[in-house]
Formats: C-alpha cells, structure tokens, sequence
C-alpha cells in the first residue's frame, strides 16, 4: 500500500503571518481587526473559515493563537495550515 504523501495547503502560514502583523504594534486587538486584515491579505478558503469562527471579542496574542489553534485542531487542519504562536 502507498504511504500518502504530505502536501501543505496553499495557505499554509497564512495565520501565523496575519498573527504576527496584527502584533506588530497592538497588545490587543478585536475579531473585526483579524477579519479586515485576514481580507486585506486574501487569505485562503481554510484559513478564512478559521478566522471566521473566531467568537466576537477582544484578544491578546496568546488568547488569539490559542483559539486559531483550538479551531484548527478540530477540523483536523494542522498539516494544511499549521499551528499559530
């Protein structure tokens, strides 16, 4: 039986660089802050529907990549989109 191969989605990366542009400069931001860049920075399908289910609210980074995190996992993305510091 052939072992499947491993191929990253295209957007792998998308949320740790969306993370840490929005912690350039801010100790908080708010889930429309993620929403706006995650468009400005036309991220894909999956990473898009991460953000997506975000809870509304204010987060801090540890707070924001835990919850990305939580959702990744749960969808069983953590090969195509990988996990967010």
């Amino acid at each position: 039986m052939a072992q499947a191969s491993y191929e990253p989605a295209f957007e792998e990366g998308d949320l740790q660089r969306l993370v840490d542009a929005l912690f350039k400069d801010a100790k908080r931001v708010e889930k429309r802050d993620v929403l706006a860049l995650a468009d400005a920075f036309d991220v894909g399908p999956l990473a898009r529907e991460v953000v997506e289910s975000l809870p509304a609210g204010t987060y801090h980074r540890v707070r924001l990549a835990t919850q990305l995190n939580s959702t990744i996992t749960a969808h069983g993305w953590t090969l195509k989109l990988g996990l967010v510091e």
